[in-house]
C-alpha cells in the first residue's frame, strides 16, 4: 500500500501478489477496494495492481476536466514508477473505457486486455434507460449521504434474486465503498469524462488479444455494448454471463474469475 506522485497528482495503489503483472481498473466512483472478490484470488497467479483513479479514493481529486486519455495517462505514469513495462489490463465500466485509452495509446505496454461491462461511447453504443442513468449521474441525488447514494444505486448494479440471496456480499459491497467515499466534485468529474468518451471508429486499431466480458442483465451498460465492442475488436473473445448484472464480478465472481484466469493463461507475455 503506497502513494506516489504521477504528474500532477498523488495516486493510491496497492500490489498484491506474484508473477505477470496484472492491472486492474475500478469504474465510476468507486475504488481499489470494491476489487475485494478478484484480488484473493488473482493474486495468486498474478501481480496485482491495484489502484484508486483520480477523483476518488485515496487518490488525489483535483477539481479540473477529466478525459479517458488523462486517465490512462495516470496509469503509464505510474506503472513508470513500479517499473512496470507492460501489463495484462483488466477494467470494468468506466475502467474498461480507460483501459481502451490505454491500449490504444499505449499498445507496447499491453499484454492481454480485458473490457469488463463497458461501451464505446457516442452514437454508437446502447444507452440503458432513463432510470438507470439517473441512479448515478443525477447530480442532485449527490447531495444524498453517501451510504444513501450507493443503496439507491444496488438494484442497477446487481440481479434482483442475487440481492435477495446474498444481503451479506451486498452489504459488503456498500460498507467496502463507504470507507472512501467519493466527493460530489470527483463523481461529477469523471461522469463528465464518460460522456466525452467515443472509441467506435478507433477499436479496430487495438489489435492485442481482449476479452470482452459482461452479465447478460446489466441495467446499466446493456450487454448489446460487449457486442458491439467484440465486432470492432479484432482479436476479441466475448464472455456472456448468464443472469448477472453490471457488476458481474461480484456477483459471479467465481466464474467471471475462472474465464478472467483462463483468458490469462493463453496470452502469456511473450
Amino acid at each position: 500500500m503506497s502513494t506516489v506522485k504521477v504528474g500532477d497528482i498523488n495516486i493510491y495503489y496497492e500490489i498484491h501478489g506474484k508473477g505477470e503483472p496484472l492491472v486492474l481498473i475500478y469504474g465510476y466512483n468507486g475504488h481499489s477496494g470494491l476489487w475485494f472478490r478478484q484480488i484473493p484470488i488473482l493474486s495468486k497467479k498474478y501481480r496485482v495492481i491495484a489502484f484508486d483513479n483520480r477523483g476518488v479514493g485515496r487518490s488525489d481529486k483535483p477539481d479540473i476536466p477529466y478525459t479517458m486519455a488523462m486517465m490512462a495517462g495516470d496509469i503509464a505514469g505510474l506503472l513508470d514508477i513500479i517499473g512496470i513495462d507492460a501489463a495484462h489490463i483488466f477494467g470494468i465500466s468506466m475502467g474498461g473505457m480507460i483501459a481502451q485509452h490505454f491500449a490504444l495509446n499505449y499498445p507496447q505496454r499491453v499484454i492481454s486486455l480485458i473490457l469488463g461491462c463497458t461501451f464505446c461511447g457516442g452514437v454508437h453504443s446502447t444507452q440503458p434507460e432513463p432510470e438507470s442513468l439517473a441512479a448515478l449521474f443525477d447530480f442532485e441525488r449527490l447531495n444524498k449521504s453517501p451510504e444513501e447514494f450507493v443503496r439507491q444505486a444496488i438494484p442497477f448494479f446487481f440481479s434482483q434474486k442475487f440481492i435477495e440471496k446474498n444481503p451479506d456480499i451486498v452489504d459488503k459491497r456498500v460498507a467496502k465503498q463507504l470507507e472512501y467515499p467519493a466527493p460530489p466534485h470527483g463523481a461529477t468529474r469523471q461522469a463528465e469524462a464518460i460522456m466525452g468518451h467515443d472509441t467506435y471508429e478507433l477499436l479496430p486499431k487495438i489489435k492485442l488479444p481482449t476479452l470482452v466480458i459482461a452479465g447478460d442483465n446489466d441495467r446499466l451498460v446493456p450487454v448489446e455494448n460487449s457486442r458491439i465492442l467484440a465486432s470492432r475488436i479484432p482479436r476479441t473473445e466475448l464472455v456472456i454471463i448468464k443472469g448477472a448484472g453490471h457488476e458481474f464480478f461480484i456477483e459471479d465472481a467465481e466464474e467471471a474469475n475462472k474465464k478472467v484466469l483462463d483468458f490469462l493463461r493463453r496470452h502469456k507475455k511473450g
